[in-house]
């Protein structure tokens, strides 16, 4: 470690019985106060130029995001006929027809009482997904 024996400033002798890393090196303890914001500026502008360092090596070292994929639930068209919403069998047609009826989610929530939301099918919210209802299922079916 560097230990000089004069004031770079003022020119008088330097007699430090410690010396420490918060010690100004080169000014005796009179001249230190006169550069102490000059010492300050250097310190912040090697920190950030090492945090800056430090995050352009990591945004380049990171790995891309997989891409997304959605999968969707498809039947084939032999089943369906050529459009979308015509229905072959009458079971498809009572399926869809339960499917588009309003139901309640009817899950116990914190509070205890029965969920309200409206869902399409005798099914939870996705928020009770998997959970059993508090109420009967005729109770659940909303009319209107």
């Amino acid at each position: 470690m560097y230990r000089p024996n004069f004031c770079a400033e003022c020119g008088t002798k330097i007699f430090r019985l410690k010396w420490h890393l918060w010690t100004n090196r080169r000014f005796c303890d009179g001249c230190a106060p006169a550069f102490i914001r000059n010492q300050i500026f250097r310190v912040a502008v090697a920190g950030l130029t090492v945090f800056a360092f430090g995050v352009t090596i990591g945004r380049t070292t990171r790995r891309a995001d997989p891409p997304v994929i959605i999968q969707r639930n498809s039947t084939p068209a032999s089943d369906t006929g050529n459009r979308p919403d015509s229905h072959a069998t009458p079971n498809n047609a009572a399926t869809a027809a339960e499917a588009e009826s309003v139901y309640t989610c009817g899950a116990r929530t914190k509070k205890g009482t029965p969920c309200s939301r409206r869902v399409h099918g005798p099914v939870r919210c996705w928020q009770h997904k998997g959970m059993p209802a508090m109420l009967p299922q005729e109770k659940l079916r909303v009319d209107g």
